[in-house]
């Protein structure tokens, strides 16, 4: 499955400028982020959580775990990880565990990890497991809005 034609347009209608990368069929973010060679802190993995119930898309970067605590502080009563076959049908066009984040994409509610700020670039999945997105973090913010940005993860374990 190629960069989907929702994205295309998202792309278009904000005027963003983005690079597509292909790489061989590849389902961990450490695994794209090193075929890509970049770090894991420019690639942003997708999570999928139910908060109270709802489904809540949290993005952060490739070796960081998001922290059900903290989501948990953004005034949920009970957190926890989404099973695939909860989600997968929201998003159609992409391949399973390849979708973008970028919540609004897909009217869900999400978070993205304010580490990003820090990057200049953000590289994430475009809907595919062989194809990736780069965008300059700025045209991110134009596409997903600041107030998503949050202290959402935990960094990996020593």
């Amino acid at each position: 499955m190629a960069i989907s034609k929702r994205l295309k347009d998202l792309f278009e209608d904000k005027g963003v400028r983005y690079d597509v990368e292909k790489h061989k069929e590849l389902f961990t973010a450490q695994e794209v982020a090193a075929s890509e060679h970049i770090t894991g802190y420019e690639f942003a993995k997708v999570v999928m959580l139910k908060c109270d119930g709802e489904l809540v898309m949290a993005v952060i970067p490739a070796p960081y775990a998001v922290s059900l605590v903290k989501i948990k502080k953004l005034g949920y009563k009970k957190v926890e990880l989404a099973h695939e076959e909860e989600f997968k049908g929201l998003f159609s066009d992409c391949d399973t565990g390849a979708m973008p984040p970028i919540g609004n994409l897909y009217n869900i509610p999400f978070y993205v990890d304010e580490s990003f700020k820090q990057e200049e670039e953000i590289v994430f999945n475009s809907g595919s497991h062989t194809e990736t997105i780069k965008i300059k973090i700025v045209d991110y913010d134009k596409l997903v809005g600041e107030e998503v940005y949050k202290d959402i993860s935990a960094p990996p374990a020593k």
